[in-house]
């Protein structure tokens, strides 16, 4: 059976990351969270008090890997395990910002095109299937209601311990809409061929099972 490239999209925190893990693993294909590496540059400014035109500066000496592990991927920056640090709201309030500069997205575009493997991949992000794999056999795009995805994002924050309020959380969601859909470079939005999924009523188990049908249908020819 032939294996494809499989590029998820959408707004922040509509799951596509949990989703994308769990059809990779399912079916036996390489994982790829993009959002991570942005985040991971944006740590990197924040931890070296850049600014955005200093950070140009200092792309060079950046490096990020992304190495699978049970139950999820490990992401270091220039060696040190930062898979925690990249999701606090610090990292969430500027990484939309960060994401929009040309430069650094012409630096992670051509790191990620380099992870497709022939053995499939499944990669998540904001323009997989309109810019870095417009050619991907199977394109999803996902959103929710901006306050459904607030209130999730919330939840999360709390069970890992921070301290945050949902209104600061939402106006973080509502502003990094804004910030991804109207940049000039590589903007959200649905590839033509894309299918939209509005999660906004459907637990985890629910969006797995609709994705990972669409999936097998693709895998399989059927449609």
């Amino acid at each position: 059976m032939p294996r494809i490239t499989i590029a998820i999209d959408g707004h922040s925190s509509t799951g596509k990351s949990t989703v994308a893990k769990q059809l990779a693993e399912y079916i036996g294909y390489v994982y790829v969270d993009s959002g991570a590496m942005y985040r991971a540059v944006t740590l990197f400014a924040i931890q070296n008090e850049l600014s955005n035109t200093a950070l140009l500066e200092r792309l060079q000496d950046i490096n990020i890997a992304l190495r699978p592990d049970k139950g999820g991927t490990v992401v270091l920056l220039n060696g040190a395990d930062v898979s925690a640090a990249i999701r606090t709201m610090e990292v969430s309030n500027r990484v939309s910002e960060i994401a929009a500069l040309p430069e650094v997205r012409a630096k992670l575009v051509e790191q990620q095109r380099l992870m497709r493997k022939d053995n499939g991949v499944v990669m998540d992000g904001r323009d997989i299937g309109t810019v870095v794999f417009p050619d991907a056999e199977l394109k999803l795009f996902m959103t929710a209601s901006a306050a459904v995805r607030a209130q999730r994002r919330y939840q999360e924050l709390l069970e890992r311990g921070d301290k945050v309020t949902y209104q600061e959380v939402l106006k973080n969601v509502t502003e990094r809409d804004h910030i991804d859909s109207t940049r000039e470079v590589s903007p959200l939005k649905a590839a033509p061929d894309a299918i939209t999924i509005d999660n906004s009523e459907m637990n985890l188990e629910d969006q797995f099972h609709v994705v990972l049908q669409l999936a097998k249908d693709r895998i399989a020819g059927r449609v």
